[in-house]
């Protein structure tokens, strides 16, 4: 598997070109200037995380996951493999995209108007915690997967470097608020902080809950305590 590239991120370039304005402009710089890394919010649509040993199940033994789309958080991808869910009463998502690396553990993520097309009752789930979750039948071009349990509505979360979390005086498993503009502005009051050395300044929100704020490219947003 090649190695995520190294170009900067849109938004981080953005982030010091303003920081390099405002200071040779000689102007106090705001809050979300001041911050050690943008904020970037992105809409996470539905996808499945897998184990290795999923992964063979699903697609024949000795398959790896291929990228097919790199993500903003380092290592991470969209996969070039997807699978079809099954849940209750046959009910079908096709095309359900799986997002690599493999971890150690089963999950499905979905969105609430997923969960009632499906005919699913999910609750909303810190990543990982999966225990007393719904299961659900995957299937992919070499075998079918039971998932006794992993099938949740993934909390909304931010992801923080260490220095992030200082800067705006949080901690790792913590909540802040996230402040969305625009046409149809709102403020997520619980946003999960997840902190490691290994992430970038990153919220992640639902499409439902993309789509109820407006979200999109050049809308403002902001990370509050």
């Amino acid at each position: 598997m090649s190695p995520a590239p190294a170009t900067p991120h849109r938004a981080e370039i953005e982030h010091v070109v303003r920081r390099m304005l405002y200071e040779r402009l000689q102007r106090p710089m705001p809050r979300s200037v001041r911050a050690p890394r943008p904020l970037v919010v992105n809409v996470s649509a539905r996808h499945c995380h897998l184990t290795p040993e999923a992964v063979e199940i699903l697609f024949g033994k000795g398959h790896q996951l291929q990228p097919m789309k790199w993500l903003y958080q380092d290592g991470q991808y969209a996969a070039q493999e997807s699978v079809t869910l099954i849940g209750p009463r046959s009910r079908i998502i096709s095309n359900l995209r799986i997002l690599g690396p493999c971890r150690d553990l089963n999950q499905v993520e979905l969105a609430f108007t997923d969960a009632i097309s499906l005919g699913f009752n999910i609750p909303v789930r810190a990543s990982g915690n999966i225990k007393g979750t719904p299961g659900c039948m995957l299937m992919g071009p070499a075998g079918f997967l039971e998932l006794p349990e992993g099938v949740i509505r993934a909390a909304p979360h931010v992801h923080m470097h260490p220095d992030d979390a200082e800067f705006y005086g949080m901690k790792h498993g913590s909540f802040a608020k996230l402040r969305v503009g625009g046409p149809c502005a709102m403020t997520f009051d619980k946003i999960l902080v997840r902190v490691s050395p290994d992430f970038k300044l990153e919220a992640h929100i639902d499409t439902d809950e993309g789509n109820a704020c407006g979200l999109a490219p050049g809308v403002p947003v902001e990370l509050l305590p």
